[in-house]
């Protein structure tokens, strides 16, 4: 009777194959909240951790990375590590403020759509698929240059052109939620729809929101930084992400620092978001389902 060694359960298996990968992965989604979090307490307290961001040296001018300048200096003389670091806060105040208000324009219209559905969802959802149909950023672009652009008028704009991907995305959810036994029960007891939609249907979608959140701010702060980058943002000489990286243009062949440091910034905060959305929306839908 030949003897066989017994295979060792599939959990085993897999766990022991995805081990390295799922560490990798924790520790990445890790130093992504580390990032985040850096770049949100130098938006809060960067003016104070680099008070010399508009400070200029002509006589310094353009010069590559030494001890006394990490970053070196642009064409006025200006320190551009100070001005990275104090940059953040034009960088994420913008996108944090679209966020929020698309998510709540965007979240009440696709509650009451999803909830009331009859004229106020056809009414809704022919203005999401006419926000749609229109080129996004190429809107954004023209309203923003015909009004003589400005800072709060891009915010502005950008909120009302991300609010329909938030209300599509609530009301899809809102119809899963509306069928279900607790809906049902809320109204036999007699409460009023205001009331069931409140207190009842939005606890249950915080978890998709709040995964949305992250997901909307790496839009809007690519869209907010576009904007900048072609001038119709934030004013000349002011420390922004965006304006750095268009201004530090011609200076990429006498201290690339000035260009790549700010275009890192964009890149790596935006991933770091969309990353950390990611997460968040697989850990909170798992946490769903298994209630």
């Amino acid at each position: 009777m030949s003897s066989q060694a017994q295979a060792p359960p599939i959990d085993l298996v897999l766990d022991e194959y995805t081990g390295a990968p799922r560490r990798g992965f924790r520790l990445l989604i890790g130093l992504c909240w580390v990032f985040v979090a850096l770049v949100a307490f130098l938006a809060v307290f960067g003016e104070r951790v680099a008070a010399d961001a508009y400070g200029q040296d002509l006589a310094t001018g353009i010069s590559t990375p030494s001890v006394s300048h990490p970053l070196g200096t642009d064409d006025l003389g200006r320190d551009v590590l100070s001005r990275v670091i104090v940059g953040a806060r034009t960088a994420v105040v913008g996108p944090a403020v679209i966020t929020l208000g698309a998510g709540l324009l965007g979240g009440a219209l696709g509650l009451l759509a999803g909830y009331r559905g009859g004229w106020s969802d056809n009414v809704i959802l022919r203005w999401v698929d006419l926000m749609f149909a229109l080129p996004g950023h190429l809107v954004a672009i023209v309203v923003v240059g015909v009004l003589g652009g400005g800072y709060w008028l891009a915010v502005a704009v950008l909120i009302l052109l991300s609010s329909p991907s938030d209300t599509r995305l609530i009301r899809a959810a809102t119809l899963e939620q509306r069928p279900r036994p607790y809906i049902e029960a809320a109204r036999v007891l007699g409460l009023p729809g205001r009331r069931i939609a409140a207190q009842h249907v939005l606890p249950n979608l915080l978890p998709l929101i709040i995964a949305s959140v992250f997901l909307g701010f790496a839009y809007a702060l690519l869209a907010m930084t576009a904007l900048s980058f072609l001038g119709l943002g934030v004013g000349p000489g002011t420390a922004d992400w965006g304006r750095m990286l268009a201004e530090s243009r011609r200076l990429i062949f006498h201290n690339p620092a000035a260009a790549l440091a700010p275009g890192a910034m964009i890149v790596v905060t935006a991933a770091s978001m969309n990353l950390v959305g990611d997460w968040l929306a697989e850990r909170l839908s798992d946490r769903g389902r298994a209630q």
